[in-house]
């Protein structure tokens, strides 16, 4: 049973950490009855989940047999050190992190349209500098290209997100924790002590 303090609702900070993340790890049944992980690239518009690839292999044929599928996306923003808070004991080491899971079902996208919709969507935020074609099935270029990708939508029945950011600690173990990380100084330690700061109901209490 997942902590209800780690658990997060709001859609706007899921939704910050699918726009934020440029891959997944997509869950599917393989043939054999075994769950099969895939690391892929994903884009999350208009309310559902995206990926392309090949119009075979495993993944595909999985879906195809059964259309049930998960996809998780995570960030690890800070290992906490044991030392932080006890000289001896292995015990308080843990790690902070944002997670989102989603549960639904796949649908093959056929219409070049609305293909062409979610290649642009990945394109805009994997290379949002820009420098190519809009993509348009009318492109005597991409029409080909639109026809041969296989273009798959995750169509979401459930979403949930759990941030462990050290909302449950108490103030003093807080305290000890955000003074480690900003002597640490790592490259996340700063956003991981303003992010706990943003979510210890203590903090924003005194805020």
């Amino acid at each position: 049973m997942r902590r209800s303090e780690f658990e997060v609702v709001d859609h706007e900070e899921i939704k910050a950490l699918l726009d934020e993340a440029s891959y997944g790890v997509l869950g599917t049944q393989g043939e054999d009855g075994w769950p099969e992980l895939t690391p892929l690239n994903f884009v999350y518009c208009d309310g559902a989940v995206y990926f392309h690839g090949s119009k075979v292999g495993q993944k595909m044929r999985n879906l195809k047999a059964e259309p049930k599928a998960t996809f998780s996306v995570s960030k690890e923003y800070a290992i906490i050190p044991s030392h932080f808070l006890d000289p001896k004991l292995a015990c308080p080491a843990t790690a902070y992190f944002k997670s989102v899971l989603i549960k639904g079902h796949a649908e093959i996208v056929t219409e070049l349209q609305h293909k062409a919709d979610a290649l642009a969507a990945f394109m805009r935020k994997l290379q949002p500098e820009g420098g190519y074609a809009p993509i348009v099935p009318s492109d005597a270029d991409y029409e080909p290209q639109l026809r041969a990708t296989s273009v798959v939508r995750i169509r979401i029945e459930q979403m949930t997100g759990k941030f462990k950011l050290g909302q449950n600690l108490k103030e003093d173990t807080f305290a000890k924790i955000t003074e480690g990380l900003a002597g640490r100084g790592r490259e996340l330690d700063a956003e991981t002590i303003a992010l706990m700061k943003a979510f210890c109901p203590h903090h924003r209490e005194q805020a």
